[in-house]
């Protein structure tokens, strides 16, 4: 190989970046111990940006886009290295090649339940996982505060912090909302939407955009789901005597087939008439506020309506006649009647 041969082989002719990786946001270029060639092509394909760095600092940002490497393309990287203009030369310098699509279906979730106060059940502790994307929109800004000089960056080396970024704010969120805990999945979207847009400035320190933010579940301790369950059950039981006759009247086919003997049917029997007495009693206890709050019998006002003196047969406030009222069905009766008009009620 002549001298020629090997200095062609130190210039690098050709600048590009193939990515197979799915999940690499910054690749440097590997230029060890070669220099890029004046004139050399630069390739830029859609969803990237190409960024020179010399000496330790930011140069040159490269769009989308095929590119003729020369000091007319590399204004500042010849202003750093004081070349005279028409002067072409090998030079070095770092390429890093960053990942400007959209990085979707990071997960994100609580490690820890979040303490709300929640309307109706108080105090709960929330759990709740989702997903967000993000993407690149200043990659300079970006190797500056996230990348350093880390020639293959990976979305799996950031998203613990933003991750931890995410639910923060949502814990936040959520106890700033007043949302009570039943209603919160009817509000996902709007959550999601809330925590998205709070947390943008935040990402775009690092020159990252948060372009969405899913909420997947929230739920809550295994105790108060226990809870909901039991209520959920009431609610579809609905009226207990006639579910009982009802499970009877399904049990009684069930136990015939079994070859259940008359024993079993008298204590099935047993249980519906149990089951009916308590309701009754229940109806009972039910009613007895309602018929201690009638009014007692005996002489009353038919005008103002207060009561008077036993054997009074004017009301000593207006002067009006006296009359009985009937503490079954509260019928107005004729002062002196001893059963009511109406239901046959004993008055005195």
């Amino acid at each position: 190989m002549g001298i020629w041969d090997f200095v062609k082989s130190e210039l690098i002719d050709v600048i590009e970046w193939l990515d197979d990786t799915g999940d690499t946001i910054v690749w440097r270029f590997p230029d060890q111990d070669h220099e890029i060639k004046m004139g050399a092509k630069l390739t830029v394909r859609e969803g990237q940006t190409a960024v020179f760095v010399n000496e330790g600092r930011i140069a040159d940002v490269f769009k989308p886009g095929l590119y003729t490497l020369s000091t007319q393309n590399l204004p500042v990287l010849t202003t750093l290295r004081s070349w005279k203009y028409g002067f072409e030369s090998p030079f070095k310098a770092e390429v890093y090649f960053v990942n400007t699509r959209n990085f979707l279906d990071l997960k994100w979730g609580t490690q820890n339940p979040v303490m709300m106060r929640d309307p109706e059940f108080g105090v709960v502790r929330l759990r709740a996982f989702g997903t967000y994307g993000i993407r690149v929109v200043d990659a300079a800004k970006f190797l500056r505060e996230v990348v350093g000089t880390d020639g293959n960056f990976t979305a799996e080396e950031i998203e613990g912090q933003l991750r931890s970024m995410v639910v923060s704010t949502f814990a936040s969120v959520t106890g700033a909302s007043g949302i009570a805990a039943l209603d919160l999945a009817a509000n996902y979207r709007k959550m999601g939407d809330t925590i998205r847009e709070q947390m943008e400035p935040e990402f775009q320190r690092y020159g990252i955009s948060l372009v969405r933010l899913v909420l997947e579940s929230i739920s809550v301790p295994p105790e108060v789901e226990k809870v909901l369950d039991t209520r959920t059950q009431m609610g579809i039981v609905g009226d207990m005597g006639r579910y009982m006759q009802f499970q009877t009247a399904q049990a009684v086919p069930e136990a015939a087939r079994a070859g259940g003997g008359a024993g079993d049917f008298m204590g099935m029997g047993a249980g519906v008439v149990m089951g009916q007495q308590m309701a009754a009693a229940m109806s009972a206890s039910m009613a007895r506020p309602q018929e201690a709050s009638r009014p007692s019998a005996g002489p009353f006002c038919g005008q103002c309506g207060k009561p008077v003196p036993a054997g009074a047969k004017f009301c000593p406030e207006c002067g009006s006649a006296v009359q009985s009222k009937c503490p079954k069905c509260g019928t107005a009766n004729a002062a002196g009647a001893k059963f009511c008009q109406d239901c046959g009620q004993k008055l005195v």
